[in-house]
């Protein structure tokens, strides 16, 4: 199984954001639970992923937002490494850039989703078999064939 650092890393990023948004805490107010100093910028960039966390660091964050640390190395996992029975995981940035002409409409969807979610750093979205199928009528193709071209993006 190959790691891509780059994705993992920006994936950690978003929990630890969503794990703070939770709490209803700030930046600054998740830095004033922490046990050592950490500066707001450093926050920031653990949070989009720009910048590694330490094993150690990562520890502390969890415990002042209340998380064990393996639940949240888990749901890093499931979304880096594992796609939910029934689903298929698609980066709508490669959807964006693919010039399939049957998937004109997706792309169009894409953009749209990525234009209204312009401050995320989450790019991928994972598809449920009906969301598919409508897709796949959208895009005026077979579901089976659309499941496939979306792999084929997912691995290139």
């Amino acid at each position: 199984m190959l790691i891509d650092a780059e994705t993992y890393q920006r994936i950690l990023g978003d929990e630890l954001r969503k794990l703070r948004r939770q709490r209803g805490w700030t930046r600054k107010e998740l830095n004033q639970h922490l046990q050592s100093e950490i500066s707001l910028q450093t926050l920031a960039t653990y949070e989009l992923g720009t910048r590694q966390c330490s094993v150690v660091r990562l520890v502390e964050l969890c415990v002042a937002m209340d998380e064990l640390p393996q639940d949240l190395l888990a749901k890093v996992h499931r979304r880096v490494f594992v796609d939910e029975p029934g689903r298929v995981r698609v980066d709508l940035r490669k959807v964006i850039a693919d010039d399939q002409p049957e998937l004109e409409s997706l792309r169009r969807w894409a953009t749209g989703r990525l234009a209204e979610d312009a401050g995320s750093s989450s790019y991928e979205v994972q598809f449920d078999l009906p969301a598919l199928d409508r897709m796949a009528e959208l895009c005026r193709i077979p579901t089976i064939d659309l499941i496939g071209r979306l792999r084929r993006l997912a691995s290139a």
